[in-house]
């Protein structure tokens, strides 16, 4: 099972997203007890200060099990120089791919400093994940619209819409040919929906583990538990939860 979305630890900011903090070895001791067998590890520091020393901190951390963990940096689109910290966060960090909050981050998914970062990142053969699923600033539209612009960068959304936009965020990804969409925080009933409609070849999961005030992150396997319940085939669990990440991961870099 790959685990597409969860978070490093806070580590220089205190926010309401901050959990407790743990090390490389507890993260992966957490994934070996919830069946999670690799994960995309998001910068959690760099979307409040999206200083490239956030960057390194994440690349250190990941670079304790690379074979286990995925890194995915950050940068505001709006600082000078964050086409090159993009450059650097791919290349010298060896980070495989960007986070973006532009609901935390206060930015538009429109704005066309956007484009020369995606142009560093396609480059790189790296992956764009973008929260979604809280308006204005991150809803599926505006994120597919990003996508369109450079259709050789996967793009992918990072919630499926959360609660109340992941009708929005399954017809994006069915329009879109670049863009994928990570159950991460959707509702069963929705997950369902989107697994069933979807193309099978687009759908991620995620367990947003990482932001726990328990190192053990016993919401995040509590999620990996209800997959269970949701009355998915054996195939389209094995296409969510194995091929889809393995083939997207793979073809990056």
């Amino acid at each position: 099972m790959i685990d597409f979305h969860t978070h490093a630890p806070s580590w220089r900011t205190s926010s309401w997203l901050g959990g407790v903090t743990f090390d490389a070895d507890e993260f992966v001791s957490f994934m070996d007890g919830a069946g999670i067998d690799q994960a995309v590890v998001l910068s959690h520091d760099g979307l409040f200060d999206p200083a490239p020393a956030t960057n390194d901190d994440l690349a250190r951390f990941v670079g304790a099990h690379p074979d286990r963990l995925v890194g995915f940096g950050t940068v505001h689109p709006r600082l000078d120089g964050a086409p090159a910290e993009a450059e650097r966060m791919t290349g010298v960090l060896g980070l495989r791919g960007l986070k973006l909050h532009p609901w935390l981050q206060g930015f538009s998914m429109h704005e066309r400093s956007l484009d020369p970062i995606c142009e560093v990142l396609t480059a790189a053969g790296g992956i764009l994940l973008s929260h979604d699923g809280t308006p204005p600033y991150s809803t599926a539209t505006q994120i597919a619209a990003l996508a369109r612009r450079h259709p050789d960068l996967p793009v992918v959304l990072g919630h499926g819409g959360l609660h109340d936009t992941w009708r929005e965020a399954l017809a994006a990804v069915t329009e879109t040919a670049n863009l994928y969409l990570c159950i991460c925080g959707t509702p069963p009933y929705a997950a369902r929906e989107i697994l069933a409609k979807a193309p099978p070849h687009k759908v991620l999961f995620g367990t947003d583990a990482g932001l726990s005030d328990r190192a053990s992150q016993d919401y995040a396997v509590a999620r990996v538990r209800e997959i269970d319940g949701w009355g998915i085939t054996d195939a389209q669990r094995q296409a969510m939860l194995v091929d889809n990440p393995r083939a997207l991961l793979s073809s990056s870099r």
